[in-house]
């Protein structure tokens, strides 16, 4: 039996083309840059840019063209949220069914960012906050400067800090103690605690933060793609595993990476020692 490997490849398509209405879209050299770029109010969210964010993350799914992700924010900020006058002053009209619809619209952006294959990368400047702190949060690293400050602000105005899976991730990045403080008071994290604590992977300096992220996002980029999007899904299903599950679950997976192609062609460029050439396949 033949099959058409154009019907296994489903909805893959090149995401270069892409055009984004609610945020700047770039891809070059297989890393795409997400721009949040609404600088004059620190880069908030609207409904909008929520549900096109969300969209987006789930399309990477059969991107073809895109193995790393950055996410930044213009003009010294990362992101300040929900825009106060766009999203918090309208949910206060809301019937419970409406706000419903949307914390399950936002929850789904944070588990289409954990479910696409690809390694997320977040370089954080000045002000990260509430919507803009998930963000970060939800990203698979994060690069920061000293002058950055992350909050989860939900507390300050009156709402729980177990918004868009906090109280799973959270805890998981910092510890326990930690995100507790952070979720209970809605004060501000530094950019230098948030690396001591470890939600920032490492300080830079704001003139080169984006270089940064985006030579990180290269070089994971220029590494084997299919086995780099296996970690990121161990990663995520393993918070619900026991270690036997894990063991059985990571031994699978590693069965099926020994398959690729990029496989051999790590052994065989070790043996000719050469640097190997990643293809993804």
């Amino acid at each position: 039996m033949s099959i058409d490997p154009g019907l296994l490849a489903g909805n893959r398509k090149p995401m270069a083309g892409y055009a984004a209405t609610h945020f700047r879209w770039q891809v070059s050299e297989q890393v795409a840059t997400i721009t949040l770029n609404r600088p004059e109010r620190k880069n908030p969210l609207t409904f909008d840019s929520y549900a096109e964010l969300r969209d987006l993350f789930h399309q990477l799914k059969w991107a073809d063209d895109v193995r790393a992700v950055v996410i930044v924010g213009e003009g010294g900020n990362f992101c300040s949220g929900g825009d106060v006058h766009e999203i918090i002053g309208p949910l206060i009209a809301l019937k419970a069914p409406e706000l419903l619809m949307f914390t399950r619209m936002t929850g789904e952006l944070v588990k289409m960012m954990r479910v696409c294959p690809q390694p997320i990368v977040a370089a954080v400047d000045g002000v990260c906050a509430g919507a803009g702190a998930i963000l970060a949060m939800a990203s698979d690293m994060r690069l920061g400067t000293a002058r950055s400050k992350t909050a989860f602000l939900f507390n300050r105005v009156g709402l729980a800090g177990c918004d868009m899976g906090a109280c799973a991730l959270l805890p998981r990045i910092i510890g326990q103690g930690r995100a507790s403080e952070l979720l209970y008071t809605g004060r501000a994290m530094g950019g230098e605690e948030a690396e001591r604590w470890g939600f920032l992977n490492r300080l830079c300096a704001p003139e080169e933060l984006l270089a940064q992220a985006q030579a990180l996002a290269a070089d994971l980029a220029s590494g084997p793609a299919f086995a780099n999007g296996i970690t990121k899904t161990m990663l995520h299903q393993e918070w619900a595993m026991t270690i036997e599950q894990a063991l059985e679950a990571e031994a699978q997976a590693q069965a099926i990476c020994m398959l690729t192609e990029d496989f051999s062609r790590a052994y065989h460029a070790f043996a000719a020692k050469q640097k190997p050439r990643f293809e993804g396949n």
